[in-house]
């Protein structure tokens, strides 16, 4: 299924690989209401076809992965309008986290508040050497919402806390030891870290993947011993697809070669 609209553009090839592109949102790809309701109608429809594997999101400007909500549509808000804009955002985010395969967040270059947010709700993050990550939104008086709530899983309440009350700018060095992202390519080496990823991902089972994602997001969410509890059926489940059986197979074979 390949999607095409003004602010999105989702491109899927024959290994179940979509390329999700926010498009026409300036040089930092920001998002205004268009475009966050553009892209995740996109993920919406993906979601749907039940063949994708891998979504890979990305900005159409190499200068940013995101580099945050629109601050122009942003500044004419009143409380109402505000609480409508944020939830369409938060919307956007949480269909990144609820969507059936992994989502890699490609991070050439800024990645700032709400942008950030939606990396956070990706399930990979890889980032160019020169990428920057902030949470910028106390500097213009608003405070930082919605899935800025990953965070303290991701980096600890006391990083997250100072992200998100300094507002100051940290590098992909520095994103990569607090936990904040996954890899850091070489220079002029994104897309192949990207690819490298994709392939590994391909590797592993479709369905097993499509579960663990299920079970990282009930971790984030529920206590421990409900956690635990939930795994067992989705354990035992995993063995009705086929999978297990071919997969297991397929190494014992591997591992019985001379």
């Amino acid at each position: 299924m390949d999607i095409i609209n003004e602010f999105c553009e989702a491109d899927k090839n024959a290994r179940g690989v979509v390329r999700l592109t926010i498009r026409n949102a300036g040089a930092l790809n920001i998002l205004h209401s268009a475009a966050i309701e553009a892209v995740q109608s996109a993920l919406g429809q993906l979601a749907q076809g039940g063949d994708v594997r891998i979504v890979v999101l990305k900005g159409a400007s190499e200068k940013a992965f995101v580099g945050g909500a629109d601050i122009k549509e942003m500044a004419t808000l009143d409380q109402n309008s505000a609480e409508r804009f944020i939830t369409g955002l938060g919307g956007l985010c949480e269909a990144i986290r609820q969507f059936p395969a992994p989502v890699i967040a490609r991070i050439p270059g800024w990645c700032l508040g709400g942008g950030l947010e939606v990396a956070a709700a990706c399930d990979i993050r890889i980032a160019a050497p020169e990428a920057k990550f902030a949470m910028p939104e106390v500097k213009v008086g608003i405070p930082s919402v919605i899935h800025a709530a990953l965070l303290p899983r991701l980096v600890g309440a006391g990083r997250a806390r100072w992200l998100v009350m300094t507002g100051a700018t940290i590098d992909a060095t520095t994103a990569l030891g607090w936990g904040l992202i996954d890899a850091v390519a070489q220079s002029g080496q994104l897309d192949a870290a990207v690819e490298a990823m994709v392939a590994g991902l391909l590797d592993c089972g479709h369905e097993a993947l499509k579960a663990q994602k299920v079970l990282c997001r009930q971790w984030e969410d529920l206590p421990l011993q409900d956690c635990v509890r939930n795994s067992v059926t989705v354990f035992g489940q995993a063995f009705l697809t086929g999978e297990p059986q071919r997969q297991m197979r397929a190494f014992l074979d591997r591992k019985a070669s001379p």
